[in-house]
C-alpha cells in the first residue's frame, strides 16, 4: 500500500484546515503522490489552489465533536514531532531513531516507514504551531491530546538531555492544545526523577491528607485510563497504558511513604 493510500484510508477531520494542508504538501513531495495524486482528496485540494473548508470543520465542532480517527492522531502526532524535534535547532538521531521504534511498536515495520516517510517530508516544512494545535484542541478530544503529549516528551527524552527550548516548545504546544499547566506538569513529572515526582503525577502537593491522596489518584486513574483512548485503536493503547502504570505507582509510593 503507499503512503497516500495508507494516510487516506484512516483520517477524518485532518483533510481539513491547515493540518489537511501541511498533509497535502507533504505527500506531493513524495514519488508515490504524484501518481497517485488524482485519487488522493488532499492532493486534489492543493493541485487546484482551493483551501481546505476549516469554517464548516469548526462550525461542526461547535455543534458535536467529529470523532478523532486513528490516522488524525498519527499526522497530528507526526507533525507535533516535527516541531519539538526542530526546536532546539537540530535532529539528533537518536530523538529520529525514537519516533521511528515508537511507531513500529505501535503500527507495526511496514506502517511504520510510511509514517517515517511521511515524517521526514513534513519536517522539511515551515510549520505554524499555534494554527495546528489550534486545529487539533477543537477537534480532538482531550485524552487524545493528553496521549500527544505523553508522546513529545518522550521524544525530548530520547537523547538522554532535555533542553530548555523542548521544554519550552512543549509547554507552548500544551497551552495551545488546552491542556492545564497541572496536566502538563503530571505528564512531564512521569520522564523526570525527583523528590516530588509522585505528587506531580497525582497533581497534589506535599501537603495533602492521606485521603486528598486517594481522591488524587481515583481522579488520575479515571483520567488516565487507557479505556479513554480506545477508539484510537489498539495501537495506542500501549501508551495510555503506561500513563495509567506511573499513577499506580506513584500511589503506591506514597502509600508507603505515608504507611497507609
Amino acid at each position: 500500500m503507499s503512503v497516500s493510500k495508507w494516510i487516506g484510508a484512516s483520517l477524518g477531520w485532518s483533510f481539513g484546515g491547515p493540518i489537511g494542508a501541511i498533509i497535502g504538501l507533504a505527500l506531493g513531495s513524495l514519488i508515490d503522490a504524484m501518481t497517485d495524486g488524482k485519487n488522493n482528496p488532499l492532493l486534489g485540494e492543493r493541485q487546484t489552489g482551493r483551501r481546505p473548508n476549516y469554517r464548516t470543520a469548526r462550525n461542526h465542532d461547535r455543534q458535536e465533536q467529529p470523532k478523532t480517527k486513528s490516522g488524525d492522531f498519527e499526522v497530528s502526532l507526526l507533525i507535533l514531532a516535527s516541531i519539538v524535534i526542530k526546536a532546539d535547532d537540530k535532529q539528533d538521531q537518536r530523538e529520529l531513531d525514537f519516533v521511528r521504534q515508537q511507531f513500529t511498536n505501535m503500527y507495526g515495520k511496514e506502517r511504520a516507514n510510511h509514517a517515517f516517510k511521511l515524517f521526514k517530508s513534513i519536517s522539511k516544512q515551515n510549520i505554524s504551531t499555534r494554527q495546528v494545535c489550534m486545529q487539533i484542541q477543537q477537534m480532538m478530544d482531550h485524552p487524545s491530546r493528553l496521549q500527544l503529549l505523553h508522546f513529545l516528551f518522550g521524544i525530548a527524552k530520547a537523547d538522554t538531555h532535555v533542553t530548555e527550548n523542548e521544554i519550552r516548545q512543549i509547554y507552548t504546544i500544551s497551552g495551545y492544545l488546552g491542556i492545564s499547566s497541572k496536566d502538563f506538569e503530571s505528564i512531564k513529572a512521569m520522564f523526570y526523577n525527583s523528590s516530588d515526582n509522585a505528587y506531580k503525577i497525582l497533581e497534589i502537593n506535599k501537603s495533602a491528607t492521606v485521603d486528598e491522596i486517594k481522591a488524587a489518584y481515583r481522579k488520575m486513574a479515571k483520567k488516565y485510563h487507557p479505556d479513554k483512548v480506545i477508539h484510537l485503536g489498539e495501537e495506542h493503547q500501549k501508551g495510555a497504558e503506561e500513563k495509567f502504570r506511573q499513577v499506580q505507582e506513584a500511589y503506591e509510593q506514597l502509600q508507603k511513604e505515608r504507611g497507609f
